[in-house]
């Protein structure tokens, strides 16, 4: 029988994580988000620190990604660390799917594991992500502001970089949510339901 993945993408401040780390817990399954950095870190020996610095960014053309020694390794010139990150947590990913049921937020997991995998796209209104952001982390309205740009505009930069695909097309998605909609308890009951009744497209994983 074929694991189950779900894959969440997320619009910053949604609550994307949140909802992917309780439903995780709901249905008794591991939930991969920086984890798959530790794993990667593990896979090239190289520093968790350094790999956190470069994940879900496309790289520049203008500068290396991480100002260290690291990257100036022979097996890394003209290689940016963010090309590494995304190989090797590719592989993590696609291992994953062949062991285990679970919850992979990012890392252009959807396209990845495309027909293998329950794909959400967690999303919000602008004003009601400003709010959380500020609720959460304890920001000012313009720093919250900032922060969702940035981010945002990080995260489509990325997937679009290595899917050639659009972030924020519902085509490329089983369910899109907005989560100022419904309670994250109500959202969570709903996922697991069609979780449990879901069956992949690919049963050969």
């Amino acid at each position: 029988m074929a694991h189950r993945i779900i894959t969440i993408n997320r619009m910053y401040g949604s609550g994307g994580r949140l909802l992917g780390k309780a439903l995780a817990e709901e249905l008794g399954i591991h939930f991969y988000d920086q984890e798959l950095i530790r794993l990667a870190s593990e896979a090239n020996d190289i520093p968790y620190e350094e790999l956190l610095k470069v994940d879900e960014k496309k790289a520049s053309q203008w500068r290396l990604p991480i100002k260290d020694q690291m990257q100036m390794q022979p097996q890394y010139h003209f290689h940016p660390m963010n090309d590494v990150l995304f190989e090797t947590q590719s592989k993590i990913i696609q291992d994953l799917a062949q062991k285990e049921d679970c919850i992979i937020v990012g890392r252009c997991a959807n396209y990845l594991l495309r027909g293998k995998c329950l794909s959400l796209f967690v999303y919000a209104p602008y004003e009601y992500r400003v709010q959380k952001v500020m609720e959460r982390l304890g920001r000012e309205d313009r720093s919250a502001r900032a922060m969702i740009r940035k981010t945002d505009k990080s995260r489509k930069a990325y997937y679009e970089f290595f899917t050639d695909e659009k972030w924020n097309d519902p085509e490329n998605y089983n369910f899109c949510v907005d989560t100022s909609q419904f309670s994250k308890e109500f959202l969570v009951k709903l996922l697991a339901q069609i979780y449990r009744e879901w069956t992949p497209e690919d049963e050969s994983i």
